[in-house]
């Protein structure tokens, strides 16, 4: 219970302190006109109440990942609360708010061009690759996760008896190896995604967002106020590997737990709203702020996982005959009740489905901006979307297990990526670059380690990784210290001491 509450009170600082420290350096003007006034389009462009923004970005950002990773995360210990709470503050709301401050201060850009002014050009056509791949993955996942959610809470046989006879025999049958039931709702959740990746923002997005909000927030007060009150009960807090088949946390942990802590799937999504965001003034609110709370939503699950099962050992159990679907079918409908499980599920529910529908819209968004495609011009989404879901339709027929596992790495490492984009964004502006630089740094030897030691990866003893993981991570450092003092400032720097010339504006940031 201690550890808990020390750990909400520590996000609730995080925010006001290093949030303000953060924000600083950045240096808002909210006289500033933003990209949704200067650019508005009707499409992708449309500046939105303050209040909707931060509900759409915190959707936007918090998938299964603050729910299923720390669930997963939880077989350490009470030690994952530390990654969940100081990862957060001093990794991962930096990171969105230098994705959504970058992409603000570059006519919203998405992330594979930030990623290009600040590295230079050939780290922007891999990063144009790398996360194409990565957010049709999510998207595809995020389509089969919330639906096998919903099939567990409302079985074929209660739907079919609600239907009919005939109704109920497709939905018990089995089509390709997978229930009907379970195709059905796959299918609803697709065309769903389809509609929300083409329609203007503000029409299906900005709208049911806030509906959504309201099923999240029965989830996470319930809960929350479950482990607070003790009818939950919350482990006490040790730095005791409590793994029940003693794998080692590091560096294993900080790739299981990503979205809550840190996640480079956030800086994909972080331009959605600097394209909505009508002041600069809320860059705080909206980008640090929604990152703290989906901290909070990881806080709660990595707490109730624990406390609900009683020890690891049987959180190892029912995590391996039923998943994290298991996990949050159980905790919710047994601490809530009935109803109020049902609707904490639907509130877990709608997290991977608010995340799949604009990991698809980044996707389109991010090709579009590659292949210079207008998208004002419905035909060019179109050419863009129907051939980026037919291979997402494909990829629900292929077996995920190890495309998961690099998932898990790939979602790091785009972490570590932009918080380095972040670090040079700083440097240009000569202010604090040692916010995005710790954690970068960090990050590198986390992301190298993990691919070093994993057995999907090169499989080599854990000392060895490690060794590799820093030595990478200081040589990152090492080049960054040595390249920043020739760094030109940035157009919008406010401590110019002389603007770039045209050359160096043309080049690369890095590659000097």
């Amino acid at each position: 219970m201690t550890a808990f509450i020390i750990g909400c009170a520590l996000l609730i600082a995080g925010y006001v302190v290093w949030g303000r420290i953060t924000e600083a350096a950045v240096r808002p003007e909210p006289e500033r006109p933003t990209p949704a006034l200067r650019l508005a389009d009707g499409l992708d462009y449309v500046a939105m109440p303050t209040w909707r923004v931060y509900l759409v970005q915190l959707l936007n950002i918090a998938g299964l990942g603050p729910v299923f990773g720390p669930i997963m995360g939880a077989l350490w210990g009470p030690q994952v609360f530390l990654w969940v709470v100081f990862g957060c503050i001093l990794g991962g709301a930096v990171h969105d708010l230098l994705s959504g401050a970058m992409s603000i201060r570059n006519d919203g850009a998405g992330l594979p061009d930030l990623i290009g002014r600040y590295l230079g050009r050939t780290a922007r056509h891999l990063a144009t690759a790398f996360i194409l791949v990565l957010t049709v993955l999510v998207g595809t996942v995020f389509v089969k996760g919330p639906a096998l959610l919903i099939v567990q809470l409302l079985p074929a046989e209660t739907v079919g008896s609600w239907l009919g006879g005939g109704t109920a025999a497709f939905l018990g049958s089995v089509v390709a190896g997978q229930p009907a039931w379970l195709w059905v709702v796959m299918a609803a959740i697709f065309v769903y995604y389809i509609l929300a990746t083409l329609l203007p923002i503000d029409v299906i997005i900005g709208r049911l967002y806030p509906f959504f909000a309201l099923a999240l927030l029965v989830m996470v007060t319930g809960l929350g106020a479950a482990l607070l009150s003790g009818r939950l009960p919350a482990p006490d807090f040790t730095l005791a590997n409590l793994h029940p088949a003693s794998m080692p946390a590091w560096p294993i942990i900080f790739i299981t737990v990503s979205c809550g802590a840190v996640s480079g799937f956030h800086g994909t999504q972080s331009p959605l709203m600097a394209r909505c965001l009508g002041s600069e003034r809320h860059l705080k609110v909206v980008f640090y702020g929604a990152m703290i709370a989906e901290g909070f939503i990881a806080l709660v699950w990595a707490g109730a996982a624990q406390g609900f099962y009683g020890g690891t050992g049987e959180l190892g159990a029912a995590l391996a005959s039923g998943g994290p679907g298991r996990v949050v079918y159980e905790v919710c409908t047994s601490v809530m009740g009935t109803v109020g499980g049902v609707l904490a599920v639907l509130g877990v529910v709608v997290l991977p489905v608010t995340s799949g529908d604009t990991a698809f819209r980044v996707a389109r968004l991010i090709a579009a901006d590659y292949l210079k495609l207008s998208q004002r011009r419905a035909r060019n989404r179109y050419l863009i979307a129907v051939p980026m879901f037919a291979v997402a339709a494909a990829l629900n027929f292929i077996d995920f297990g190890i495309v998961w596992r690099y998932f898990g790495w790939a979602n790091q490492t785009l972490a570590a990526v932009t918080l380095w984009a972040g670090a040079v964004y700083l440097a240009r502006r000569r202010s604090r670059w040692w916010l995005a630089a710790a954690p970068a740094t960090f990050m590198t030897a986390v992301t190298t380690a993990y691919i070093m030691v994993e057995e999907a990866g090169l499989g080599l003893p854990q000392p060895t990784g490690t060794l590799i993981g820093l030595a990478v991570a200081l040589a990152a450092l090492a080049w960054f210290l040595a390249v920043r003092p020739r760094l030109p400032p940035d157009e919008d720097s406010p401590v110019l001491a002389a603007q770039p010339t045209a050359a160096e504006r043309a080049g690369d940031s890095l590659a000097c």
